[in-house]
């Protein structure tokens, strides 16, 4: 393995090059690839999503990783992604004794222990929603700017279209979220921050995406969910809900808990921090609750 090679990998890396990673060892024949280069593959693939294919480079060199925090902080990613977050609190744990205080390895197992506690809870898939916690009007809550309508606001979704975008997006949209769509769909709130819980930082949002295609930010538009997540490589993990000022973060509907029909939490992703995903709310009434100016 030249020195060449790896200056390369690390360039693609810090350049959310992915897929060249996954590309140039992949053409290395498989008995070839030593830890450090298997190591680069498993990374690159979570990276993409991949957590499967990731996971089973991770346990093809279970035997040299033993002693490596990143070798179990990265097959910990694998699985907490994947939901088997036993095994994910296993692996994270055993990175936090190795390599004591890594402020991401913790992070992870604050999700974790959150998740598992839910789960013990025997948290209720689809809780009916309370009654809204906003009232949601266009003189108090919406920004009706020119520029609001010219690139969020679109007519009251039918039943049809909101049948239609849940069917592309393969996802069911949040109820609260349609029903605030039904009175104002998409638009700029005046409210516009959510604060980040147990930081006391705040995140800015620039708008709430609609449900249609005509308008650019709306939630199939030529700015939509996943014409953001496939141009920024953004996790799959669900629905890209709002856009933010920097075009290197999001505000998305995470289903990873409860499934594509299930009631999705909503989360932050930092692309310039490695994509870094922060929870903001259970759900997205809770997080419309939590906006602020």
């Amino acid at each position: 393995m030249s020195d060449e090679l790896l200056e390369k990998l690390d360039t693609w890396h810090e350049e959310d090059e992915f897929q060249e990673i996954v590309d140039a060892i992949t053409e290395i024949p498989e008995e070839e690839r030593d830890y450090v280069l298997t190591s680069h593959l498993g990374r690159a693939l979570n990276n993409l999503g991949q957590y499967e294919e990731a996971l089973e480079q991770y346990l093809s060199i279970e035997e040299e990783g033993k002693g490596d925090p990143l070798w179990h902080y990265r097959i910990g990613v694998s699985y907490y992604y994947l939901k088997r977050y036993d095994e994910a609190l296993k692996a994270f744990t055993i990175a936090d004794e190795l390599e004591p205080d890594d402020e991401d390895t913790l992070e992870f197992l604050g999700w974790i222990k959150r998740k598992l506690a839910k789960k013990v809870a025997k948290k209720p898939m689809n809780k009916p929603a309370k009654k809204p916690v906003v009232a949601i009007d266009s003189t108090n809550f919406w920004d009706d700017s020119e520029y609001a309508f010219s690139e969020y606001i679109s007519e009251p979704p039918t039943d049809a279209l909101i049948a239609s975008v849940e069917e592309e997006l393969v996802f069911k949209l949040p109820k609260y979220y349609v029903e605030m769509m039904k009175l104002h769909n998409g638009g700029v709130p005046h409210n516009n921050q959510h604060p980040i819980p147990e930081t006391g930082e705040f995140i800015t949002i620039s708008g709430i995406l609609g449900i249609g295609r005509d308008k650019n930010k709306s939630l199939c538009g030529a700015s939509g969910s996943r014409t953001v997540i496939e141009n920024g490589r953004y996790p799959e993990v669900g629905v890209v809900i709002c856009d933010c000022p920097s075009e290197n973060e999001v505000i998305m509907l995470d289903y990873r808990e409860f499934g594509n029909d299930g009631e999705p939490e909503v989360i932050h992703v930092d692309r310039d921090n490695k994509y870094k995903i922060t929870r903001l709310a259970d759900n997205f009434e809770t997080f419309i609750g939590g906006l602020v100016k």
